[in-house]
């Protein structure tokens, strides 16, 4: 089979392009920026130089893909504030992509969203595939882009074309170049027992599951379906402990009460505002007491089972930061480790 896949030089379109190439199929990639290229090194892959915003050029990737798997989405939404961006990657760059497969009469499609266009349920119960958006888009932009991108799918699916769609949660794992869930374990690697929690949880899986959940969907999903991908729900406090023992360093021990987090987040929009980078944005900030818990068990019965699990994926994450020169040991990080 032929497979066309966009954002192949990302987080989880690199390891998606890899098990394609170790599967057999036949890749094409789409791709933006050259220096990226060495993500897919000694992969035998066709790649196509192109954005989103190119149409025809579009057409002519998808021209005789048998599926085309549509991982591009501008995904680092907390270091910016360019909401055009977001929208025009995700969600004109999702209908652009459709328009082109449509065209070219590709047989499936596989949309990679975000379970964070998932409604979120009070508590700690974990969400599931009929939950509607309901965070205030205002505030939760990216979040709104990937449901609006979904409902362009929608609209697709209605004309006939075989969509179907992922909505993977937080995804660690070896080769998050950008950072995008690493930055937890670089943080925590660098700050160590100092790392600041909150009494919130999050949901979580590998990105190699990630992988193969795609390859899977694209015999086993139902067209129109969509299914959150999750391996594992986990309390902040857990979940900062386990990054602490695959670091080797002293477990976080700062809580950050709930009262607190809505003037941090109003703090670092300021901050932003005066042009000062932080490591958070203020919307992940205000989730920070919630329990951002997900179902993942439509996916588990129709695509996958996970089959790596959360404490492997930590230490596989830090080991390739390790090895790529990332984890940062300066005069901060020694001194820290002295207590």
């Amino acid at each position: 089979m032929k497979a066309l896949v966009t954002g192949a030089t990302g987080f989880v379109g690199s390891h998606l392009t890899r098990l394609l190439s170790e599967t057999g199929y036949s890749v094409r990639v789409l791709y933006r920026s050259e220096r990226k290229l060495g993500v897919l090194a000694g992969l035998a892959v066709e790649a196509v130089a192109g954005d989103l915003d190119d149409i025809a050029l579009l057409e002519r990737a998808c021209a005789d893909c048998d599926v085309v798997f549509h991982a591009a989405a501008k995904a680092d939404y907390w270091r910016d504030d360019d909401r055009d961006a977001l929208w025009r990657v995700n969600v004109d760059g999702t209908r652009n992509l459709l328009t082109a497969a449509q065209s070219a009469r590709v047989r499936r499609i596989i949309f990679t969203s975000s379970a964070s266009a998932v409604g979120i349920r009070p508590g700690r119960e974990p969400a599931d595939e009929s939950d509607a958006f309901n965070l205030p888009p205002e505030r939760f932009w990216y979040a709104y882009t990937k449901q609006q991108a979904e409902a362009v799918v929608g609209e697709f699916v209605t004309e006939g074309l075989d969509v179907v769609t992922l909505n993977p949660t937080v995804i660690i794992g070896p080769g998050d170049l950008n950072a995008i869930s690493g930055s937890f374990i670089l943080e925590t690697a660098r700050y160590q027992w100092l790392t600041p929690m909150s009494s919130g949880g999050l949901a979580v899986i590998d990105v190699r599951d990630v992988a193969r959940a795609h390859l899977n969907a694209v015999e086993r999903g139902r067209s129109g379906e969509r299914y959150v991908l999750n391996c594992r729900n986990i309390s902040y406090r857990d979940w900062f402990t386990m990054i602490a023992a695959a670091c080797a360093v002293r477990p976080p021990i700062l809580s950050m009460p709930d009262w607190l987090l809505e003037p941090t987040a109003r703090l670092i929009e300021l901050l932003r505002a005066l042009g000062i980078s932080t490591p958070m944005d203020a919307d992940q900030t205000r989730l920070g007491g919630a329990h951002v818990y997900f179902d993942g068990g439509k996916a588990r019965r129709e695509l996958f089972s996970p089959e790596v699990d959360i404490e492997t994926s930590l230490r596989d994450t830090y080991a390739w930061y390790e090895g790529q020169g990332a984890i940062k040991r300066d005069w901060l990080t020694r001194l820290i480790g002295l207590f």
